[in-house]
């Protein structure tokens, strides 16, 4: 990014009149808005459709198939009719804050894809302290989802607004102390240096580094579960208790942002996860295989190996929505306090005996540690994915991937 900003002024007169610094700015803005636009808003489209139609398969149902060939087109009437729809704000609502809160919600997504990386060259910023920049730019979630319940002047949207803040804030501490772990371990605060600090092969992924990054994995996937209101942690927004909370009293194009939001998020988790823990974008061995070392083909390769993890973890997060129940406030917090936390600290600690231990110990040795490890992992996601297909084959469900078929 910084050699084409700095290509772009030198052969623009009118841009070396400026301040640096505003161009820097003006460029990523203007990148950030068209990665967003141009890759999120039609992969959000997309991840609605699948995510109803995982949902009507294992419910053994349909799901939506009849707008568009195989209902594809569906996540497209559905945005109409959300625009077309009236904008109604209560008589007694605190306006501003009402119109206000969904774009600080959707506000606190869109800036953390300024550090999300598609290669090892194409992200919009990457600073020393990035990681820490996406936990802090996500918080603003819970401001825009509190001052929604707030601003709504309705009970059952303010008890959502609560839990959310409350559920969002508790489960940031596991979360944070999870990166501190990685932070630890890699010796780096930015993202492609985390993502460096790992390699293509399974083996070499963070994940399989030792018994506690394993743990630390499963750590984080979880909070950021709670922290993204994704279901069996969805009670914000529980419509048996609360009407639908939060945003109750929204219609039209601002109900839509907050579930614009919530698809961001789906996303967001998935890439924390495989920047932190799955290798990132790395595909040195594919790239070398292939002869693509620079070019465009070699950024291709990579973004298509970053995609296919966070994918997976998509697709396990959306099959979680429909597999567990929503647990209660008090387990919810329980299971952050009483759990989490604690076990963070111990897993922090344990983390920092065994890279002591480690630095001593003959190099074959956390090698083999890491091979064993991930030939079980693998081998267990394996069963999950053999469980999926035999289900679908007992079901007798018939899969196409033509969507004109």
């Amino acid at each position: 990014m910084q050699a084409l900003i700095d290509s772009l002024v030198a052969n623009c007169s009118s841009l070396q009149a400026l301040p640096v610094s505003l161009v820097y700015a003006a460029v990523q803005a203007l990148v950030a808005v068209l990665m967003f636009a141009g890759f999120f808003a039609p992969l959000a489209a997309i991840l609605v459709f699948v995510e109803r139609r995982v949902a009507g398969r294992m419910q053994s149902r349909v799901g939506p198939n009849r707008v568009g060939p195989q209902g594809i087109l569906q996540s497209v009437a559905d945005g109409i009719k959300l625009l077309l729809k009236e904008d109604i704000i209560p008589d007694l609502a605190d306006k501003p804050l009402f119109r206000l809160a969904p774009y600080l919600v959707f506000l606190g997504a869109f800036l953390a894809f300024v550090v999300i990386p598609f290669s090892s060259k194409i992200v919009v910023a990457d600073f020393d302290v990035s990681i820490f920049y996406l936990l802090a730019v996500e918080s603003l979630v819970v401001v825009g989802v509190v001052m929604s319940g707030w601003a709504s002047n309705n009970k059952w949207s303010l008890l959502g607004g609560m839990r959310a803040a409350a559920q969002i804030i508790s489960y940031e501490v596991p979360v944070s102390m999870t990166v501190l772990m990685v932070v630890l371990v890699t010796g780096s605060m930015s993202v492609q240096g985390i993502i460096g600090a790992q390699g293509a092969w399974p083996w070499e992924w963070l994940i399989f580094k030792s018994p506690f990054t394993f743990v630390a994995f499963f750590i984080l996937f979880t909070g950021s579960l709670a922290e993204g209101n994704r279901t069996p942690f969805d009670i914000p927004e529980a419509e048996s208790e609360l009407v639908s909370g939060y945003n109750t009293e929204y219609s039209g194009f601002r109900f839509s942002i907050f579930f614009l939001a919530e698809y961001a998020n789906l996303y967001l988790i998935g890439s924390l996860a495989t920047i932190l823990f799955l290798g990132g974008w790395q595909a040195e061995p594919l790239v070398k295989l292939l002869g693509v070392q620079e070019s465009w083909a070699r950024h291709l390769l990579e973004f298509a190996t970053y995609f296919s993890k966070v994918a997976a973890l998509m697709f396990v997060v959306i099959q979680l929505r429909w597999t567990l129940p929503r647990v209660r406030i008090d387990q919810l917090m329980s299971l952050c306090w009483k759990y989490l936390v604690p076990a963070c600290f111990v897993n922090l600690l344990a983390m920092s005996l065994w890279m002591i231990i480690m630095a001593s110990a003959p190099a074959i040795v956390p090698l083999v540690i890491s091979i064993v490890m991930a030939t079980t992992g693998f081998a267990a996601f394996g069963y999950f994915f053999m469980r999926v297909k035999y289900h679908l084959d007992y079901a007798k469900a018939e899969i196409t991937f033509n969507p004109l078929s």
